[in-house]
C-alpha cells in the first residue's frame, strides 16, 4: 500500500507511460494508457510532449508556461513520437516546440518556455476558503462502490483522487447549475521525480477537469447521452514548485461558451495556500438540441 492508502498500481501505469524512449537528440518515443473512448487521452499526451521538450533542456530551467493545440484524436495502439525543435536558448530563458505524431502527421502540437529560477517581485491570489479535502467523497471510493464496468474501469486505472466540493458530475448533472466549481486532487500515490516531472503530472491530471464548469453551468454530467466532449487547446503557468502527489485546489470557473465552445480556467493552490499554477482550456462541448 503506498502512503496515501491506495494500491499505487495506477499511477504506476501513468508513470510507466510517461517515461519516454530516446531515440536521438531531439526525438523521443511512447506508448498510450488504456482509454473507454478509444482515442489518447489529451493529458497523457500534453505531458509526454513537455517532459521531451525538458529533455533537450540543461538542469536547472525548468517549464513556466506551455501553449498546445490537440489537432487530431490518437490512437492508442500505435506509438507517438515526439519531435522537439530548439527554438531559443537565452540567458535565462529557453523556448522549445513538441510535435506529437502519429502516421507522420501531429496530433499534438506545443510550444513550451523554461526559465532558470530568478529573484524578482512577487504576489499572488489567495486560496478561497473551501472545505478540507478529509471533509469531502473521493472519486476512487466511488468508483469503487459502483458496481458498473465504466465505474471500475475508472477504479482500477485512475492515478488521481478526486473530491468536489458541491458534488461531481461522474453521475449526474450537479443541483446548482453554477460556472464556479471547487475540487481537491492529488495522486493516488506519492510521485517520484524531480520538478519537471511534477510539473508533468499536474499537466497530466487537470485536462480531466478543465471543462467541468462549463458542463455544471448547463447541467450536464459525464453521463449526458449524446453529448460529445474534446479538448481543443490549452495553456497553463506555473508559478511555484508543485507536488501533484499532494491535495491541490483547483478553483475553476467558465467565463463563455458559444458555437458548440467553452472556455475553462482554473487557478491551482497547494495545501498551505500557494498559487502553484494557472491554466486555461478551451473544448468542444456539443450536446443534443433541448439539452443544456
Amino acid at each position: 500500500m503506498g502512503e496515501h492508502g491506495e494500491e499505487p498500481m495506477p499511477l504506476a501505469a501513468v508513470l510507466a507511460a510517461l517515461d519516454l524512449e530516446q531515440t536521438d537528440s531531439d526525438t523521443f518515443v511512447g506508448t498510450s494508457l488504456p482509454q473507454l473512448h478509444g482515442r489518447v487521452y489529451g493529458g497523457q499526451v500534453l505531458a509526454q510532449a513537455l517532459l521531451a521538450a525538458g529533455r533537450t533542456m540543461d538542469p536547472g530551467r525548468l517549464p513556466h508556461s506551455v501553449h498546445g493545440y490537440f489537432l487530431r484524436p490518437g490512437s492508442l495502439e500505435d506509438p507517438i513520437t515526439f519531435a522537439v525543435e530548439r527554438l531559443r536558448d537565452g540567458r535565462s530563458f529557453s523556448a522549445r516546440r513538441t510535435h506529437a505524431l502519429q502516421s507522420g502527421k501531429p496530433i499534438l502540437s506545443m510550444i513550451a518556455s523554461f526559465q532558470s529560477e530568478q529573484p524578482g517581485l512577487e504576489h499572488a491570489d489567495p486560496m478561497p476558503e473551501v472545505p478540507e479535502p478529509e471533509s469531502l467523497p473521493s472519486s476512487v471510493a466511488l468508483f469503487n462502490s459502483l458496481d458498473h464496468p465504466v465505474a471500475q474501469f475508472f477504479y482500477r486505472n485512475g492515478a488521481f483522487d478526486l473530491r468536489h466540493v458541491s458534488g461531481n458530475l461522474f453521475t449526474g448533472p450537479a443541483a446548482e447549475h453554477s460556472d464556479r466549481q471547487f475540487l481537491w486532487m492529488r495522486a493516488r500515490a506519492p510521485i517520484p521525480g524531480d520538478q519537471l516531472q511534477q510539473r508533468a503530472m499536474l499537466a497530466y491530471a487537470c485536462d480531466q477537469v478543465m471543462l467541468e464548469p462549463i458542463m455544471r453551468r448547463h447541467g450536464l454530467s459525464w453521463m449526458t447521452r449524446e453529448a460529445s466532449v474534446a479538448s481543443l487547446d490549452h495553456a497553463m503557468w506555473w508559478h511555484r514548485d508543485v507536488d501533484a502527489g499532494e491535495w491541490l485546489l483547483f478553483a475553476q470557473s467558465s467565463p463563455s461558451a458559444r458555437g458548440g465552445r467553452g472556455l475553462g480556467e482554473a487557478k491551482v493552490f497547494d495545501r498551505s495556500g500557494s498559487l502553484v499554477a494557472t491554466i486555461a482550456q478551451e473544448g468542444m462541448l456539443r450536446v443534443p438540441q433541448g439539452q443544456g
